[in-house]
């Protein structure tokens, strides 16, 4: 399937040097909404960090068997039966600009012509829409493909399309080969008094479900997963008939028998986002091997049907039918090269398990762990078949071409040690056997008891007995919620990908965050052991962890499913506080959800205990004084249980400068630490760790203050001398800084330019950025390389701090600029000298981001030749004025995009840290040339702590709060206080196209203009119930979402900043299912 694999495809062709030569691939079908944004790459000071090396290749026989899915533009080489592509419908190529004005930010899903948009995962951007198509060109839209068809297909047509429903659904989190993904797909209805809808094992997916249905008059109504296969690619869901009140339903019949060679087929389905396709083609053949989709889910042990039809995006599910009205297959796949060839999957076993589900029986199936591939003579000879065999199979079978032969034989399972890769199947039971569909019947009605195979094995007939084992017992139907990621058992689908026992292999990962966020991939990780203890399987896992208590730092010994040949070790913290609860989640057959059940709280945090260490030494530098300055760096390593801001990473690492080691105050980068809900860790002399609290963060010049208990530090921590002068430019520094591998180095260098920069905002997704800033230049190339540092002189002054600065998204690569920057101290000194104190900085600033103007220009603009004359002689170095280029939203009543300032408070201002003035102002009397006329104004500063969010609410899987700094930076008007900063992978809110960088204006047509409003009007709303959200885009584009909440996978709850908590927040529960998840996903 499958959908979504594309964050993992997407790393990979990023770092792997063979993606380059591959350019086929195969998929199955669905149309999605891409989470291309979710493609983390390596960040330019952290990239050595990326995995690398022996994981960038994976085994040599999934160059030809495990194409990477359709989700993006990297593959294998194509298969022997050719390479297949999805069904889901593909997006425009990603974006992260946002759409444009003309264009909504995302789909309606209820549009007449059926069509999905696909858009990039949040917080990045929404994509362009195609515009409403109206009710006349939907129907023209019907017979695609059709040509002139026959009075007979037409009528035939007209019958079956009633019987086919566009499904809309969510897969709500990531599971077994499934990512969290919203999608829409095609499925038909095979039993209209009890309510079955047929369609694909990768619609229906193996973990969490929701979705609905719409019927060819456009009624709608929710379905339910009944079965879905561990195996082969169908899957049967519910619905109830009776919510269906203006048209008949009716069924289609299943009929295997009717797939013939040269019989005529149409495909109906939701093909390429339309409602309703009808595509044509005729069967090719019957025996093909089942395709393989990549890493994650296939289909195998079945043949498949081909055809051309040259179905596309939409198409997962359809039926296709004959003359007759027959369902004769089962649509899943087709190739990717652009011919028109199809994959249908045979009915046989589907009719099978639809009557088992009618009537109320367990559906069984059997496995001995065995792949079978359908194999023609000539290559079963070479393999050892004797003449006798191939004369008696030939006699007994006149039509078959071929025969089965093992491929894949999984370790410790019941085949392994008596059927070998390569062996050719005879006979089961006793009775020739050539077909897979056979075979399945003798397994799934032989489950816990034994068959004998008779095999050929290089000429040798070989009689074997074997244990038929229960394949439901080895596809995960339960999964583990810890320390913010989820765990389940390896599954036989993982297993036999790669040729790897399903018992006691490790715990799978299936969705690698919060404490098991491993670099490189968001799945695919086998957990060894934790804490030195073995964890097998999910049972042991599980014991293992709920005896770890809250903030410990444990080892844990991990595999990735490409690499099994190498264990990575690491030291991760477990989350406790967070995600304090561990949950078991179940699957319900009968109601189709999950049940969610607490198996374990977290136990308590061990009290800190001191440390002693010393620091390392750099006795061969050349200035001991300068590079003694390494006694006042800890390690910062910050993480963000949830995003915030339109902040991009959920954890980062650099290097903090500690500024007062008496108080333990810690200076550092806010494109480390953006926001204050967040653990922050320190390691001091890479010994030491302990935990650190946000002090303060300044709004403009990207710095925070931090804070650790200095009696938990036994180590000679420095407190370095700081200059109280600025840098000049041209003058001799030395520059110390922590490199790319986070390791110290020094050089000897000059300032080349010292000049007031604004960090390129981000059109995307709006984050924090720093203005108004003087940033220094130095002229070594160390300076690009370190993130960190300080310069200073060869004394031990420190004359001003390298920072990383976040800047902005790059529209093509996705990837995040930074820049690296200094920050003269002068400029960091009064806020600091306040918190030395024992107060919180109240600050207060002009809303504004000002830039430079020369004199030239200040003289066109209507500066008189007096002030030019001034301002050359009162700042000889710098001859320049500051002019506004933005105003805060909000705040227009003082100054105008496009004033010259000349004085605040009657002092002339020519350089930023003159600006400083407004700190400690509630007003200030300002002298500007507006419109080439000079105006004296008084001039409001606003209150800093109102920038900095302190509430979030989730609701329906997106992320809510006041629009923070940088909205108000970028935006010239906000809509409403209800702003959508993020939303989760298959949540309504992604399904329903409520994108980050939108505002919620009205919940069902009453205003809420506040989260307080916005709390009230969605309470009043059921569970599973429709309502409207009046939206407006970033670009002041107005649309209405409509939306089905859910409370069982996305409960409302809220963070709320309390100093008094213990985390510094507060988590409230405003609604959710008794029995459904109660964190977020």
């Amino acid at each position: 399937m499958l959908l979504g694999r594309v964050i993992f495809a997407a790393r990979e062709s990023l770092r792997s040097p063979a993606s380059s030569i591959v350019t086929l691939l195969q998929r199955p079908c669905a149309t999605y909404n891409s989470p291309s944004a979710c493609i983390r790459l390596p960040n330019r000071f952290f990239s050595a960090h990326a995995i690398v090396g022996a994981r960038q290749h994976a085994p040599l026989r999934s160059a030809f068997r495990r194409s990477q899915t359709a989700r993006i533009s990297t593959a294998t080489a194509m298969e022997q039966n050719g390479d297949a592509r999805t069904k889901r419908k593909q997006p425009p190529t990603p974006s992260s600009e946002r759409p444009m004005k003309q264009m909504k930010a995302e789909a309606d899903y209820h549009k007449r012509n059926g069509s999905a948009i696909a858009t990039s995962q949040g917080p990045a951007s929404t994509q362009p829409m195609e515009e409403d198509s109206d009710f006349e060109e939907m129907e023209m839209a019907r017979v695609v493909g059709t040509g002139q068809d026959t009075a007979e297909w037409q009528k035939t047509i007209e019958k079956v399309v009633k019987n086919v429903v566009s499904i809309h659904f969510c897969a709500t989190c990531s599971f077994d080969t499934d990512p969290a993904l919203a999608s829409e797909a095609t499925g038909f209805v095979v039993d209209a008094e009890k309510g079955y809808i047929l369609t694909n094992r990768h619609v229906v997916g193996p973990g969490p479900f929701i979705g609905y249905c719409i019927f060819d008059n456009h009624e709608e109504c929710d379905v339910y997963p009944v079965y879905r296969d561990p195996v082969h690619d169908f899957g049967i869901l519910r619905f109830d008939p009776k919510a269906i009140k203006y048209m008949p339903v009716e069924s289609l019949v299943l009929r295997p028998d009717l797939a013939k060679v040269g019989v005529e087929i149409r495909v109906v389905g939701n093909d390429a986002g339309e409602k309703l396709s009808i595509l044509s083609g005729v069967i090719s053949r019957l025996d093909r091997n089942a395709p393989e989709y990549g890493e994650g889910y296939s289909d195998f042990n079945t043949n498949y049907i081909q055809a051309a039809a040259a179905a596309s995006g939409g198409s997962s599910g359809s039926p296709v039918v004959d003359k007759d009205g027959f369902a004769v297959a089962l649509q899943a796949g087709g190739r990717a090269d652009g011919a028109a060839t199809d994959y249908f999957l045979p009915l046989d076993r589907p009719l099978r398990a639809l009557n088992c589900v009618r009537n109320g029986q367990t559906i069984t199936r059997g496995t001995i762990q065995v792949q079978w591939m359908l194999k023609p003579f000539d290559e079963c000879r070479r393999l050892g078949l004797s003449p006798d065999w191939e004369k008696e199979i030939r006699q007994a079978f006149p039509k078959e071409t071929g025969m089965l032969v093992a491929e894949v034989v999984l370790p410790k399972g019941p085949a392994d040690k008596k059927v070998e890769e390569g062996d050719v199947l005879i006979k089961v039971n006793g009775e020739l056997l050539t077909q897979f569909v056979r075979l399945d019947s003798i397994l799934d009605d032989s489950v816990d008891g034994k068959i004998s195979l008779l095999i050929q094995r290089g000429g040798e007939d070989i009689l074997v007995e074997l244990g038929v084992g229960n394949l439901h017992d080895i596809t995960p139907d339960r999964f583990v919620s810890a320390a913010g990621a989820s765990f389940h058992d390896l599954s036989y689908q993982q297993a036999r990908l790669y040729a790897i026992a399903t018992q006691d292999a490790g715990v799978y990962v299936c969705e690698s965050a919060g404490s098991f966020r491993f670099d490189g991939s968001d799945s695919g990780w086998l957990i060894q052991s934790i804490d030195n203890k073995e964890t097998p399987n999910l049972d042991t896992f599980v014991d293992v962890m709920k005896a770890i208590p809250d903030r410990s730092r444990v080892v844990v010994v991990y595999k990735h499913l490409r690499d099994l040949h190498t264990s990575s070790t690491n030291i991760i913290t477990i989350d406790r506080h967070w995600h304090s609860k561990m949950r078991l989640a179940k699957r319900n057959d009968k109601t189709g959800l999950w049940d969610f059940t607490v198996i374990a709280d977290a136990v308590p945090a061990a009290p800190p205990v001191p440390r002693k260490a010393n620091f390392i030494r750099m006795d061969s530098a050349k200035y001991p004084a300068a590079v003694d300055i390494v006694r006042s760096f800890v390690r910062v390593s910050a993480s963000m249980p949830i995003k915030l801001d339109g902040f991009p990473r959920a954890r980062k690492i650099g290097y903090g400068l500690v500024v007062d080691a008496d108080q333990g105050l810690v200076i550092v980068s806010r494109a480390l630490i953006p926001y204050n809900l967040c653990d922050i860790m320190l390691t001091i002399a890479d010994s030491i760790i302990v935990d650190a609290k946000v002090v303060f963060m300044h709004p403009l010049q990207n710095y925070a203050i931090i804070k650790y208990d200095t009696s938990l530090v036994n180590a000679p921590v420095k407190t370095p001398k700081f200059a109280t002068n600025f840098i000049k430019q041209g003058e001799e520094t030395v520059f110390f800084g922590f490199n790319q591998n986070l390791r110290p180095v020094v050089a000897k260098t000059v300032v080349t330019d010292i000049t007031t920069v604004a960090i390129p905002a981000s059109a995307a997704t709006p984050r924090y950025r720093a203005i108004n800033l003087d940033a220094v230049t130095v002229d070594t190339n160390l300076a690009s390389q370190c993130g960190t540092g300080v310069l200073i002189s060869e004394d031990g002054t420190v004359q001003a701090l390298w920072l990383s600065y976040l800047g902005e998204r790059n529209s093509h690569s996705g990837k995040d600029n930074e820049y690296h920057l200094g920050l003269a101290t002068p400029m960091v000194l009064p806020v600091l000298k306040e918190i030395q104190n024992g107060n919180t900085p109240t600050l207060r600033i002009l809303n504004v981001e000002t830039h430079t103007v020369q004199m030239s220009q200040a003289r066109i603009m209507g500066v008189s030749e007096e002030w030019i004359e001034r301002t050359e002689k009162d700042d000889p170095e710098r001859h320049q004025l500051f002019m506004v280029r933005k105003v805060d939203s909000g705040h227009e009543h003082g100054l105008q995009e496009g004033d010259v300032i000349l004085t605040l408070n009657n002092k002339l201002i020519t350089r930023v840290s003159d600006l400083d003035i407004m700190y400690d102002n509630d007003f200030l009397e300002a002298l500007v040339v507006r419109k080439r006329k000079e105006l004296s104004i008084k001039v409001p500063t606003v209150p800093t702590e109102d920038l900095e969010t302190d509430r979030a609410v989730m609701f329906c899987g997106a992320t809510l709060h006041r629009p923070h700094h940088a909205v108000r930076q970028q935006i010239s008007k906000v809509h409403s206080d209800v702003y959508v900063s993020a939303r989760a992978r298959g949540s309504p809110a992604y399904m329903y196209g409520l994108a980050p960088t939108n505002f919620i204006t009205h919940v069902n047509g009453v205003p809420t203009q506040n989260l307080d409003a916005f709390l009230k009007e969605v309470k009043k709303i059921g569970d599973n119930t429709y309502f409207r959200l009046k939206v407006m885009t970033f670009d002041n584009v107005p649309w209405v979402a409509t939306m089905k909440k859910n409370e069982h996978y996305f409960p409302t709850m809220e963070y709320v900043k309390d100093t008094t908590d213990e985390l510094g927040w507060r988590k409230i529960m405003h609604e959710c299912d008794e029995g459904g998840v109660r964190e977020v996903m």
